[in-house]
């Protein structure tokens, strides 16, 4: 069962995650490079991007951890979100999503945590489906630390170094 924290707190939780961490958006696309703006929340990745590429096998072969947090969280547990890939006229977009549900038919539902770049008439805040197949990573807050976010780290030397070294000190380490 998701955390029981009031829905504006979670909204702010997220928020704050979004804008202190800088982990945004991760769009994977036909890009030549990695490429990033000053304190830009969004990161270009090439699709065939090898370190991507295995952050996000990594993340989805850990999605148990995921999921057994967001079933029974601690009481230290909190924020837990998705970033989940979307068919673009590029290829594709990863977005956080918050307020994750699992639905009955299998599939899951929750809202846009970040504005969509690529998806024409769809904000921050609208609420999406998607299914497992479309999950790129996963986090959670513990004791005020980030656990998850595999997709973060290969983003980390696109960052200016002190954004990076302040991400790093908020991940958990294993």
């Amino acid at each position: 069962m998701a955390s029981t924290l009031p829905q504006p707190l979670k909204w702010a939780i997220l928020a704050a995650l979004t804008g202190v961490t800088i982990f945004g958006l991760l769009t994977i696309g036909p890009v030549p490079e990695v490429a990033a703006e000053d304190r830009s929340p969004i990161v270009d990745v090439r699709t065939t991007d090898p370190e991507m590429n295995t952050a996000i096998a990594r993340a989805r072969s850990t999605l148990p951890t995921f999921w057994a947090s967001y079933e029974s969280p601690k009481s230290s547990e909190a924020g837990h979100a998705l970033k989940v890939r979307f068919h673009t006229r590029k290829g594709g977009e990863h977005i956080w999503i918050a307020e994750v549900k699992k639905l009955p038919n299998g599939a899951y539902s929750g809202f846009f945590a970040n504005e969509p770049r690529d998806l024409p008439g769809k904000r921050a805040g609208d609420e999406v489906k998607f299914s497992e197949a479309d999950i790129s990573d996963w986090m959670f807050m513990r004791n005020g630390k980030i656990v998850g976010g595999e997709t973060i780290k290969p983003t980390l030397k696109s960052l200016p170094k002190a954004d990076a070294d302040a991400l790093r000190a908020r991940m958990e380490q294993p």
